[in-house]
């Protein structure tokens, strides 16, 4: 079985949006923590929210560089059934290198919280002031992605056209 890039960006997205979490990691003096958390995507651009104190938004105040991943399915298959090694979960999977803005306006808050309210529903929401003002937003501004489809069985002349 073979690991296969994802080239084309929309088949990227298609598993961004797929996803219901996406887990954010990050590093503060060579400690590394990890995150699972809610998201939306907008173009070139990953939305995240959280409470504006704890550790990992101070984490993400003084070093803004983080990596997020989405793995979609889990699938197990194998080559040989007798061989461990054989073995792997099919699956896709997407990583984002990126850097964090915060954001402070009011009104592209508000935005940005419909916007991850869409990623998981078809719903109008409405906020209220203090649940903007008091929520911490983050847009990740996506200097890297890359897509990977795990699992994917060799290609052969026999069997070309198969999965």
């Amino acid at each position: 079985m073979r690991t296969l890039f994802i080239e084309d960006r929309e088949e990227i997205n298609e598993v961004i949006r797929a996803c219901k979490t996406c887990f954010v990691g990050m590093s503060l003096n060579n400690a590394p923590y990890v995150l699972p958390m809610n998201f939306a995507l907008e173009g070139d651009t990953i939305i995240l929210h959280s409470a504006q104190e704890g550790r990992m938004w101070e984490t993400m105040k003084q070093n803004p560089q983080v990596c997020i991943n989405w793995t979609l399915g889990e699938e197990l298959a194998w080559q040989d059934v007798r061989v461990g090694c054989s073995y792997r979960v099919k699956s896709k999977s997407v990583v984002v290198e990126g850097s964090i803005e915060f954001i402070d306006d009011y009104d592209e808050k508000y935005r940005l919280l419909g916007k991850i309210m869409r990623q998981y529903s078809d719903r109008e929401f409405k906020f209220g002031k203090p649940a903007v003002v008091n929520v911490g937003l983050m847009k990740v501004h996506i200097d890297k992605i890359t897509g990977k489809i795990f699992g994917a069985k060799a290609v052969t002349p026999w069997n070309q056209n198969k999965d």
